[in-house]
């Protein structure tokens, strides 16, 4: 019998392992695809080679990393099947990853698709009626194998053909975990991560830093990316302040820092980093000091000095401000004007 080879989406949860070494248990090559986005599995970036050998030494799965951030960033523009609960367009994102998955098939000589929902798990996109239009809107119908809960679903082609034994597939529903982690333990998985809220975009308070950058009209990677980072002010309808809450993100925050980008820091006291971005008056140069000397050790002080330098020039500036009240800095607040 001629052998078949099955490309899994790959999240890295236990789900999407269970999927793979379902099929794989069953003598079927399986290559794993994990899509990353700055919204889901960026931190990979970079790290490819040793997520990989981590992959397969831990789980047995052969995995490529593959970035999709420019497109995705389309899909969560314009949804067609709207968002869930804050920015996260969970219908579309997995028609777009399976639709991605799919135009890979010839290329690595597989012939169908797994991945590693669950019917009745998520409330969006793993209802049954989801299910069927994901797979439709994908092109991916008779070609997606679920192998969770398979039991559940119509035969898919690779059932239907003898490719895949239907009978050593699951029959798992809900969103309860214990049969995943029977299953782990029966299969000799162990260090699997826990179930955790993956993509930044189910967050509001990072949704709502995305929403108002999506109105922009030229948005790229590093300004998603700083949206993960530190405390957001809107000081102006188009200009932003990032101000970092510890060392580590002082140093994102600069390494993200961009031409026209200003840098302000205490001159005389311990306190963060923080970046101005747009067009800025004199006026909001001012809020954008006392804000960051809001969140210093100089905050109970008066007329602290704040040094300001543009991004790229080493000509420093200085300004003296007061910290600014608690009740107007939360007027400025991103979070607060969603």
């Amino acid at each position: 019998m001629t052998k078949h080879k099955a490309l899994a989406l790959y999240s890295g949860g236990l789900d999407s392992i269970l999927a793979c070494r379902v099929i794989m248990n069953q003598g079927i090559e399986v290559k794993a695809i994990h899509f990353i986005t700055p919204f889901f599995g960026y931190d990979k970036k970079g790290r490819e080679d040793e997520v990989r050998d981590y992959s397969f030494a831990h789980y047995g799965i052969k995995l490529e990393i593959v970035d999709v951030s420019h497109d995705y960033l389309e899909i969560v523009k314009h949804p067609k099947h709207g968002y869930g609960k804050n920015l996260n367009p969970c219908m579309d994102c997995k028609i777009f990853l399976i639709s991605e998955a799919r135009k890979l098939l010839d290329e690595e000589g597989a012939s169908f698709l797994i991945t590693g929902e669950v019917l009745g798990q998520r409330p969006m996109s793993q209802r049954r009626d989801a299910m069927r239009i994901i797979e439709r809107d994908s092109g991916a119908e008779g070609i997606l194998l679920r192998p969770l809960c398979a039991k559940h679903l119509k035969p898919t082609i690779p059932e239907e053909r003898g490719w895949v034994d239907r009978d050593k597939l699951l029959d798992f529903k809900g969103r309860g975990r214990k049969s995943q982690m029977m299953l782990a333990e029966q299969l000799g998985i162990e260090g699997y991560p826990t179930p955790a809220g993956g993509c930044l975009l189910t967050d509001s308070n990072i949704s709502a830093r995305i929403r108002r950058l999506l109105n922009c009209a030229d948005v790229n990677i590093d300004d998603l990316l700083l949206t993960k980072v530190g405390r957001h002010f809107a000081l102006a309808e188009e200009t932003l302040l990032v101000v970092g809450r510890f060392e580590d993100e002082n140093k994102q925050i600069e390494q993200l820092s961009q031409k026209g980008d200003t840098l302000l820091e205490l001159s005389e006291n311990p306190g963060p980093l923080s970046l101005l971005r747009g067009p800025y008056t004199p006026e909001i140069l001012e809020v954008a000091a006392s804000i960051t000397v809001r969140y210093s050790k100089a905050r109970e002080d008066k007329r602290v000095k704040v040094a300001y330098r543009e991004e790229g020039n080493h000509l420093t500036q200085e300004i003296r401000v007061d910290p600014i009240s608690d009740q107007v800095l939360e007027d400025y607040r991103i979070e607060n004007l969603a």
